[in-house]
């Protein structure tokens, strides 16, 4: 094929696919030469001729070589440089037609006709402008055919890292490792580091840069050396080693300096130095100020470490000292032996660890040496293992303090028993004597009742020898108590500020911190904030103000607020300072303002209405009540007589009783239909019924606060018998948890009767206000004046149910209804009667 010079193809096309052809051809001919080439420099730029022996060095440098040559070799007799004619055929084969062949040749036949002619030149003509648009070939430099395990790629890879991570000077080192070449002036034919220990954090030194004859390095340095050449041309002499080291000749050496003396290299560019090791010194720790208390209880002691490179971790030891304990009372007797308290000392997160000041925060509340004399010891220890212990710290274990006597008294009985388990018959009777008039020591039926059944059971354990495990079951049951007692139940905003106001005089009288006191004049603004809100909620509910009064009564209100707050104010200040007995004497003051407010805030209010809201609520209770006994015991019925009930429970289900489908009061807790979880059986398992009877007797327990008629005979006697059905419930609910259904049945059959006692009390009291203020009766007093009803009433005449005969007055009107209501329920419990005589007993003690 012969081109022609007049061919119409883009000159740059053409010879962008000749280079494309020669780079192709060079690389498919030369690719096994260039993977060698940079492999080699990348080993020589990494310096890994340095990791080994010479000798090693230059056998492989031969190999590698030998290997360059031959693949250059290979690569000459395989390339052979492209033509043009050869450029012509690949641009001509990318374009369709090929039109470039097409304008190499000639017409054969039809020359001498003149239409053939004119075709043949116009079909030139369109491949010229074909061959005019021809684009440069792509060269084909794949070589997964040749190179099946990608070694090119390899090679580049390491040559890449070489580059990134090397050196280029380190090829010219290779040019020092001729054997038997003279190495005196070409630098040291030795190396060696000294390298510290990992927790300093200070660099290696490379010995032959050092220049000053004294190091000083770190106790617990390692030092290495490597002696390059002739064995025995160096030797290493030293005496900072345990054992020390002279005329050493191995190639190469390791020691570690521990203490100070000389290192000598003898040999060709020999060097000598005086190490000078520094000591590791022991870590110190020590107490920077007074323990204190926090105002939750936990115990803060600050303290200070230091370390000359940091400590790693410490602990506190803290033993009571015996000797300094006050024995009286139940500390009179040994103690028993109990483990010194160890807890960890907490270290800086982030920042140097050499030296810092950090809070020891423990609680230690609930532990036997609480308020006792005790010794702290801190020890801490750094990296070196090396561990330090601080001079013992004398003073009384901080824990949580009790401000309410009564509370206080318990914890100290709690002491007493985790002291030694000889006191057990002391903290019984104690507690006993504690506990003999509750009314004159306990604010809640609940806590006396706990206190009750903790004595029962520490009693009896003492009773069989009392074991650690109930010793420390006691103990938990005692502090659960104070807690209560403490911090008490009442939700009642009156009572809260009036237990807060409690405690505050008893921190002012024993001394508390500023946390404490800063935590209960907190406790005080809140509840006194309750308090305020209660009161402005229960006026705009009994409409005591109209709107065009509102704004009046609001400024005054908001004017109270802030009087009260510029009160407690004052009297956190005078506590800050020490002034105690005015802080006292402003306590008493605002005492006095909030109980003024509180009678102020009771005027006009109907006493009438409180009492039909105490008779409704007492009477939804002793439904309640009535149920659950119901159900406890058709669960000793199903006990004795398995498949009894299923036959009397169609018709014993009254309104709470039955299966305990009951409603329970708003409040109480109770569950809703079908809330007893029951068991395989299908009976209410005891856990639920005692949990119902549990929120039964805090609602009982909540009607008792607002119960109307104190100080009346009539309303202390309705109180006295409330308290003694609350009681009987407390034990009723003992009873269930102990599956003890006979006993649960008794006691619910005394709350029930003391309820009736109470309500019917509590009757008398509301009559005799009717009588002492007569025009000022409620709708209920009314309709009991004008209507009779099963009690004996009579329907009157003209379909008027009103009737000029007087009612049953006093005592008679409940004691009549309360037999009525218990032949009411005596006889839905009788089955036999007739289903429509069932049903409208039923209702009739839904509605009463």
């Amino acid at each position: 094929m012969t081109a022609r010079p007049n061919l119409p193809i883009p000159r740059l096309s053409l010879w962008l696919t000749y280079a494309g052809m020669l780079a192709e051809r060079e690389l498919r001919a030369f690719w096994p030469f260039f993977s060698i080439s940079m492999a080699i420099l990348a080993a020589l730029m990494l310096g890994l001729q340095d990791h080994v022996r010479v000798e090693v060095v230059w056998a492989v440098g031969a190999v590698a070589g030998l290997g360059l040559l031959v693949a250059l070799i290979w690569g000459i007799r395989r390339f052979h440089f492209p033509s043009r004619a050869e450029a012509l055929v690949r641009l001509d084969e990318s374009l369709p037609g090929r039109p470039i062949q097409a304008l190499l040749d000639e017409q054969v036949i039809g020359a001498m006709d003149a239409d053939s002619v004119a075709l043949w030149h116009a079909h030139q003509t369109r491949m010229a402008q074909r061959a005019a648009q021809a684009e440069p070939v792509k060269p084909d430099l794949r070589l997964a055919d040749r190179d099946p395990y990608a070694l090119r790629y390899s090679a580049l890879l390491a040559l890449v890292i070489a580059v990134l991570f090397g050196s280029v000077w380190r090829i010219g080192s290779v040019t020092e490792m001729a054997p038997g070449a003279a190495v005196a002036g070409q630098g040291p034919s030795w190396e060696g580091w000294v390298e510290p220990p990992r927790y300093t954090g200070l660099p290696t030194l490379y010995l032959a840069d050092q220049s000053d004859p004294m190091l000083s390095v770190p106790q617990g340095s390692r030092v290495t050396l490597r002696f390059y050449g002739e064995v025995g041309a160096h030797s290493l002499t030293e005496t900072t080693s345990p054992l020390g080291a002279e005329d050493r000749t191995e190639p190469e050496q390791e020691f570690v300096a521990e203490r100070s003396g000389t290192l000598t290299i003898d040999g060709p560019s020999g060097r000598d130095w005086a190490l000078q090791v520094i000591a590791d010194t022991a870590p110190q720790v020590a107490v920077t100020e007074d323990a204190e208390s926090e105002a939750g209880g936990q115990m803060k002691l600050p303290f200070a470490a230091t370390d000359d490179y940091g400590v790693v971790s410490g602990s506190a030891l803290v033993e009571l000292d015996l000797p300094a304990v006050d024995r009286r009372y139940g500390l009179i007797t040994d103690p028993e032996p109990r483990d010194v308290i160890e807890v960890e000392l907490p270290m800086p997160i982030i920042g140097d660890r050499a030296d810092f000041t950090e809070d020891l925060i423990e609680d230690f509340s609930e532990h036997p040496w609480a308020h006792l004399p005790v010794k702290i010891t801190l020890m801490v220890r750094d990296a070196a293992d090396q561990e330090s212990q601080s001079d013992p710290y004398m003073t009384q274990l901080p824990a949580r303090r009790f401000f309410d006597p009564l509370a206080a008294a318990v914890i100290e009985q709690r002491r007493d028993l985790l002291w030694a388990r000889d006191n057990a018959s002391r903290v019984a009777q104690i507690l006993r004597a504690v506990s003999h008039l509750p009314e004159d020591v306990f604010r809640s039926d609940t806590a006396y009742l706990r206190l009750r059944v903790t004595l029962r059971r520490l009693e009896t354990f003492n009773d069989y020898g009392l074991t650690s495990e109930q010793q420390e079951e006691i103990a938990q049951a005692l502090w659960d108590l104070a807690v209560l007692i403490e911090e008490g139940t009442l939700a009642d905003a009156l009572e809260r500020m009036r237990r807060a106001q409690e405690r505050l005089t008893e921190a002012m009288k024993n001394g508390a911190t500023d946390e404490e006191i800063a935590e209960l004049m907190q406790e005080l603004r809140e509840a006194t904030q309750d308090y305020m809100r209660q009161l402005q909620r229960l006026a705009q509910e009994n409409g005591e103000f109209d709107e065009n009064q509102q704004g009046q009564n609001g400024e005054t209100l908001q004017m109270t607020q802030d009087d009260l707050q510029r009160m407690m104010d004052r009297i956190q200040e005078l506590m800050e300072q020490g002034r105690m007995a005015e802080a006292q004497q402003a306590l008493e003051e605002f005492q006095q303002m909030m109980e003024n407010m509180r009678i102020t805030q009771g005027q006009g209010q109907g006493q009438q209405s409180e009492g039909q809201q105490a008779m409704e609520g007492l009477a939804e209770t002793l439904r309640e009540q009535q149920g659950l006994s119901d159900q406890a015991f058709r669960d000793l019925q199903e006990q004795f007589n398995p498949g009894a009930q299923a036959g009397e429970s169609q018709g014993n289900e009254g309104r709470n009783g039955g299966l305990g489908r009951g409603q329970s009061h708003e409040g109480q807790g109770g569950q809703g239909q079908g809330s007893d979880q029951t068991d395989g059986g299908g009976h209410p398992g005891q856990d639920s019924l005692a949990d119902r009877q549990q929120a039964l007797r805090d609602e009982l327990g909540r009607q008792q606060q607002n119960l109307p008629g104190a100080g009346t005979p009539e309303g202390d006697a309705a109180r006295d018998a409330l308290g003694r059905a609350g009681r009987a419930m407390d034990e009723a609910e003992d009873a269930l948890r102990s599956d003890d259904l006979a006993e649960a049945i008794d006691r619910q059959s005394e709350a029930m009767e003391a309820l009736r006692e109470g309500m019917r009390s509590l009757g008398e009291a509301l009559a005799q206000n009717q009588q002492n203020q007569p025009g000022q009766g409620s709708q209920q007093g009314d309709m009991q004046a004008t209507n009779r009803d099963p009690l004996g009433r009579s329907p009157g005449a003209n379909g008027s149910i009103s009737t000029d005969d007087n009612l049953l007055q006093g005592e008679d009107v409940y004691r009549r209804a309360r037999e009525l209501l218990d032949e009411i329920r005596r006889r839905t419990g009788e089955t036999d009667r007739p289903q429509i005589e069932l049903e409208y007993l039923k209702r009739l003690l839904e509605r009463f």
